[in-house]
């Protein structure tokens, strides 16, 4: 399941202060007057003239510049790079089993060992076979260089050689296959045969993956397609390691949407010197799709959301507070980026 988590700004500090300001500013918020009537006041300025009410405090905060991440959060798994069931090319009685479960591997390194009696005969055999054709061709070679044979002879005597020779290396290939080997580096999963079982290339032997690197899967909305990068950094959590943070670098992102769910899958590569990752570990990740170093942050106690919009109160040099619309950006824990609307700088009220 998906779900959509924003980044966090870095080390803004919630420094609030206490001012006066005139109190119908305050009265305008709560009854949702207009900007310029929240703004004015009565004749002879804020708190000071007949019928005004005297200021009152409030407490603000400075709008401040800091850096904003914006974040995809999703969950995903641990995948392999490489990961095969392997099986055998050829049938026969397994006679060897030459990897322990569970141990890491190099490439190349023999895994199990079929019986290759009958294929050893047979390669000799063929061999000798070998042997004759290729002297049958130096005979006949012979003989037509003496006008004693024909040129369909010696043709056939070297059709004879090709098919002798053809012969002994697919014996040959199919002897070096009754040792199962590892096709790439990676550890040895549970062995499913023993000593004495006829296998076939249709039994599965065991299985092989990749250890390091692994690498992070999560799907994302296809809403953020436009944000999707390689090379992007992800970082993530590992239900099964509480409290301690992973990161790789993005090296896929599918170029298809995938239905019925309308998302795009995301691959990342992280490094796994220490074996902890395995493949099939529940992980959260949250991938960085932007970063904007000079955003405006204000409290997110300041956001008055009115009629589907989003206002804040202003305090002015005057003694008053004037209300704005903003746009708000990345939402985190106590704080709200402001795209537009206010500066940084600028005072707003967060309680009275």
């Amino acid at each position: 399941m998906m779900r959509e988590q924003f980044g966090a700004t870095t080390g803004f500090p919630a420094w609030r202060t206490t001012i006066l300001v005139a109190v119908i500013a305050i009265s305008g918020a709560c009854g949702g007057d207009s900007e310029s009537g929240a703004a004015g006041g009565p004749p002879g300025g804020p708190g000071g003239g007949e019928g005004g009410p005297p200021p009152m405090p409030v407490d603000v905060a400075v709008a401040m510049q800091d850096t904003v991440l914006e974040e995809i959060r999703a969950t995903g798994q641990i995948e392999a790079v490489q990961s095969i069931r392997l099986q055998p090319e050829v049938s026969g009685r397994l006679a060897g089993i030459y990897a322990s479960e569970g141990r890491e591997v190099r490439r190349g390194a023999p895994l199990f060992k079929i019986d290759d009696s009958e294929l050893v005969a047979q390669v000799a055999r063929l061999e000798a076979q070998l042997d004759l054709a290729e002297q049958a061709l130096s005979r006949t070679r012979d003989l037509l260089e003496r006008n004693a044979s024909s040129q369909a002879d010696l043709e056939q005597a070297e059709a004879t050689a090709r098919s002798a020779r053809a012969d002994l290396q697919l014996q040959q290939t199919r002897l070096e296959r009754t040792v199962v080997r590892a096709p790439f580096s990676g550890v040895v999963g549970e062995r499913l045969v023993s000593v004495g079982d006829y296998i076939t290339p249709q039994t599965q032997l065991t299985t092989l993956q990749t250890v390091d690197p692994q690498r992070a899967t999560f799907r994302v909305p296809e809403r953020y397609a436009g944000l999707l990068e390689v090379g992007q950094e992800v970082s993530f959590e590992v239900a099964a390691m509480s409290g301690r943070q992973f990161s790789g670098v993005v090296d896929f992102v599918d170029p298809r949407v995938q239905l019925p769910g309308r998302t795009i899958t995301v691959k990342a590569l992280v490094e796994n010197d220490d074996r902890s990752l395995k493949p099939g570990m529940f992980i959260e990740a949250r991938l960085v799709v932007d970063v904007r170093p000079e955003a405006v942050v204000i409290p997110e106690d300041a956001i008055l959301p009115l009629s589907g919009q989003d206002f804040v109160w202003v305090a002015t040099p005057e003694g008053t507070a004037t209300r704005k619309e903003v746009s708000i950006g990345v939402r985190t824990s106590g704080f709200v980026e402001i795209r537009e609307g206010i500066s940084a700088g600028e005072q707003v009220v967060v309680g009275v």
